[in-house]
């Protein structure tokens, strides 16, 4: 026979869990986002992308990233070079339209820094990364900013070339509303 104790710690455990869940927020990326590739040639960008956060920066153990890039919007400022990025040899977009990102854990460094471990998926290559990023919030609008680098041979994007450098760097701002 279960003590009166028992049921009321089970009982607070169970509202305890449930302000916990309730705690994470739910966000859908925005349509101005900014995710552009930089290098001394080439550079460019990707102009459309989905995506959902789950975050609470006071609890990170459920926070979630999950996005899609749609690599058919390249652009990398030439018309010629734009065509070609989505060739086979390069991100293969007939065969591999998107790239998808989806995290593993994040970790808070200092102040509003953070640490995005997940994988990243090019061309059905998947790759774990650590994504550093800053955070802000605004509201019911929360952003990440940062910076990373893709070794673009690690996912057989083009050929090794002196022309091309291996490493891009990757630049983002990820805006997203609650929903």
């Amino acid at each position: 026979m279960k003590t009166t104790k028992q049921i009321l710690a089970f009982f607070a455990l169970i509202v305890l869990s449930a302000f916990t869940f309730m705690a994470i927020e739910h966000y859908s990326v925005t349509n101005d986002f900014s995710i552009e590739f930089k290098s001394k040639d080439p550079s460019g960008s990707f102009k459309i992308m989905s995506g959902d956060i789950d975050f609470d920066d006071k609890d990170l153990s459920a926070a979630n990233f999950d996005f899609k890039i749609d690599i058919r919007s390249i652009s990398t400022g030439n018309g010629m070079m734009t065509k070609k990025a989505q060739t086979a040899e390069w991100f293969d977009t007939a065969k591999y339209p998107y790239a998808k990102f989806k995290s593993t854990k994040v970790e808070k460094k200092e102040g509003s820094a953070y640490n995005i471990y997940g994988n990243l998926t090019i061309k059905g290559i998947t790759k774990a990364v650590t994504v550093p990023a800053t955070y802000s919030k605004s509201g019911n609008k929360i952003t990440f900013k940062g910076s990373f680098y893709v070794n673009r041979m690690d996912f057989k994007v083009g050929k090794k070339s002196d022309a091309v450098p291996d490493q891009m760097k990757v630049n983002f701002e990820i805006p997203a509303q609650a929903k």
